[in-house]
């Protein structure tokens, strides 16, 4: 069986715990019989050759290439945008997402698992992809083949923007698993349009199993896709990467987490601490009512209006992949910080720096703009006629929006108008601002992003953006 990439003393300089003694630090192999019922056995990883059917070729290649010493980055990849981004189909109809001939509901005994799950974005501006290892049911009770179509349908949605994929592998038994063909033929059919925007993709409780497939797959792997990806061995070092309070991890992975850390000998220092209190200064993360009260009560909240100045300027509005691409996540936290604490910030020029901070302040909203209130409604606008589309979506934004928020709203949407009248240009049509846009104008006090609801926001707000001059009283 092949050797696991990561020596101890490479877990503990990638790691954040700190562990005083000079003992060494626990290998993930101590924990790999922490449960015996979980993982695929030895005697199976070592005939895994056999189950995927791999030819003499790719395991000659796997046996022979070494040109990545260990699948751990810093989860902040910059590439250029290497071609033009695939417009997705214009006019709301189109959001109805079909794979194929297969819909929401054709995938709907798949999706009552909740394995996959979709959340707000991250810090740099990518949406957050979420799978669960513990919620798959036994394989008797799952056609694998028709998981694989629904993992493709729901990455669909996102795979024309940058996002983040959360693996957690805890869970994963021998009455669950998948077999290690399927894992080839999954990772063949997840082909380059999916890996493209994949900015990070962490593997939380990796295992041993983790690092030998990765061996078998490491000669077909891209240097470029391996660095996207990491080891994730402790939930509070995820959270050096996200906000965990953002996405919702299944009991078990906690329970584990907490049973890994016990393990230790001397458990690491929590790094999750109790919020400073709000600075007056402070824009992101806080009430819309907050910022009006610490900002000589301006109803446009001040770092709003300095992103979309420096947005509409030519150049800005031209740029290729305008709000879909993320930004260096170490730039990000340095202006938010600035920002809240009232310091003046520089761009740098780089128009996707203010399109993620402009993103970023209304996905960390305590309140969404288009409040909990409405979710209800606008989760169901597919269902109401197209002729009363209109007088209904009037009546929601005119009537049930706060004033302050419909102000907001008006001054973003009449901003996102310009930047589709160069469309030509920065390949951002309004099916595509809607799908960025959507789910950071509304959301459901859980925070989290249910699949069935995505469409119905997305058609709400690409309806929203066409006919704005209609809508808006101006």
């Amino acid at each position: 069986m092949a050797e696991p990439h990561l020596t101890n003393q490479q877990l503990m300089k990638n790691s954040n715990i700190q562990n005083d003694t000079e003992e060494p630090y626990p290998s993930l192999s101590d924990f790999h019989d922490y449960e015996p019922n979980l993982e695929f056995d030895d005697t199976e990883l070592q005939t895994a050759t056999v189950d995927l059917a791999l030819d003499a070729k790719v395991e000659a290649l796997a046996a022979s290439y070494d040109y990545l010493e260990s699948p751990v980055s810093d989860g902040t990849i910059e590439e250029n945008f290497e071609e033009e981004l695939v417009d997705a189909p214009t006019g709301y109809d189109s959001l109805t997402y079909q794979y194929g001939d297969e819909d929401y509901d054709a995938f709907s005994d798949v999706a009552k698992y909740g394995i996959v799950e979709v959340f707000g974005d991250d810090t740099a501006g990518r949406r957050i992809i979420v799978v669960s290892a513990c919620k798959l049911p036994p394989s008797k009770d799952l056609d694998h083949s028709k998981l694989l179509r629904y993992l493709m349908y729901t990455l669909d949605k996102f795979v024309e923007q940058d996002y983040t994929l959360v693996y957690f592998h805890y869970g994963l038994n021998s009455k669950n698993k998948p077999t290690l063909s399927w894992l080839w033929q999954a990772y063949k059919a997840f082909d380059r349009k999916y890996k493209k925007n994949l900015k990070a993709l962490y593997l939380v409780h990796p295992t041993n199993l983790i690092r030998v497939v990765w061996q078998l797959f490491k000669a077909v792997i891209s240097v470029k896709f391996g660095r996207k990806v990491m080891y994730v061995n402790y939930l509070n070092e995820l959270a050096e990467h996200l906000n965990l309070e953002q996405i919702t991890i299944p009991d078990p992975v906690l329970q584990h987490d907490e049973r890994l850390l016990a393990k230790l000998r001397k458990p690491p220092r929590k790094t999750v601490k109790a919020p400073p209190p709000s600075l007056p200064t402070q824009q992101f993360g806080v009430s819309l009512q907050f910022i009006k009260d610490n900002h000589q009560g301006e109803v446009i909240p001040p770092i709003v209006k300095q992103c979309i100045e420096f947005l509409e300027c030519p150049d800005a509005l031209e740029t290729e992949g305008l709000f879909r691409r993320s930004a260096n996540v170490a730039v990000v936290k340095e202006l938010q910080a600035k920002v809240n604490q009232g310091i003046p910030i520089d761009f740098q020029g780089n128009a996707h720096i203010a399109a993620v901070l402009l993103k970023t302040f209304l996905r960390e909203l305590e309140e969404p703009l288009m409040t909990f209130d409405l979710y209800d409604e606008i989760t169901h606008f597919p269902n109401i006629s197209k002729d009363e589309r209109p007088r209904h979506v009037k009546i929601l934004i005119l009537e049930k929006l706060p004033e302050d928020n419909y102000k907001i709203l008006k001054y973003i949407i009449q901003f996102l108008a310009k930047v589709i009248d160069r469309c030509d240009l920065n390949k951002m049509t309004s099916s595509n601002l809607a799908v960025v846009f959507g789910p950071n104008l509304i959301w459901c006090q859980s925070g989290q992003l249910s699949l069935s609801a995505i469409s119905p926001i997305n058609m709400f707000t690409d309806f929203v953006l066409v006919n704005h001059e209609q809508i808006f009283i101006i």
